[in-house]
């Protein structure tokens, strides 16, 4: 039974940008809006693709290599005038990692300064060592502490209008030195935190589940699901970093 909503989910690039099992983010949105009468519609963009974001309600960003986050941007730069609309539209945005460093001013591919979207104020440079292990995240979009993986030699510094997705509590996040990781932008949320990031953090899933059900019909209320494995698991991870039981 549905409740006659639909949202749309265009998943950009999910042959190149699947580097960290991103392929479950979009599994776990779809179950989450259907278990709650919803209907997902995905729409998978492939490298040949000329995307449209006219009637997208949320787009997924994944992570990858260099090299195919290289061939991304380069797609994406030929949409940057639609998407960039569709940014400040409200439209919601999830990206991970490699996704993440595409939506600034510019990232760094070794010695290369490559130009990003700019859909966010950020800029991302690189440095040593690369920033891995696993991370810990307090942030206002989640009920719970956000926990997942990290591993990039990029540093994301964000513009001075651009909120952080949160504070590190365990890890290093977007530069290892800040104290903060990811940015939040309109309904933009970028995250360095993968593993994949949805089915570890449902409160995430639910933030951008939320976010656009209120852009599109004016209600982003969310009726509660049973999420106590998800939410156990969580806090298994959660309390083993903060008691320093995780080996990196």
């Amino acid at each position: 039974m549905t409740s006659g909503r639909t949202l749309r989910i265009a998943h950009l690039y999910p042959e190149l940008l699947n580097l960290y099992g991103d392929s479950g983010n979009i599994l776990v949105l779809k179950s989450r809006m259907a278990w709650r009468g919803i209907e997902p519609q995905v729409m998978e963009v492939h490298v040949d693709d000329r995307p449209s974001f006219s009637g997208v309600d949320i787009v997924f960003i994944g992570g990858g290599s260099d090299r195919e986050q290289k061939i991304v941007c380069d797609k994406l730069l030929a949409e940057q005038v639609e998407l960039k609309a569709y940014v400040e539209d409200g439209g919601v945005l999830g990206a991970v990692c490699g996704g993440y460093q595409l939506l600034g001013e510019s990232y760094l591919m070794g010695d290369e300064k490559v130009p990003g979207l700019e859909l966010v104020d950020l800029y991302t440079d690189r440095g040593e060592p690369r920033l891995i292990g696993n991370i810990a995240v307090e942030s206002r979009i989640s009920p719970q502490p956000i926990v997942g993986y990290e591993n990039h030699g990029g540093r994301t510094h964000l513009g001075p209008g651009v909120e952080p997705m949160g504070k590190v509590l365990y890890g290093h996040g977007n530069d290892g030195a800040s104290g903060y990781e990811g940015c939040l932008y309109k309904n933009v949320v970028g995250t360095y935190v993968h593993g994949p990031l949805l089915p570890k953090n449902p409160g995430v899933a639910d933030y951008l589940i939320a976010r656009a059900l209120d852009r599109k019909y004016g209600n982003g209320e969310l009726e509660p699901l049973d999420d106590a494995e998800e939410l156990a698991a969580n806090k298994v991870m959660y309390d083993r970093l903060m008691a320093g039981e995780v080996e990196e």
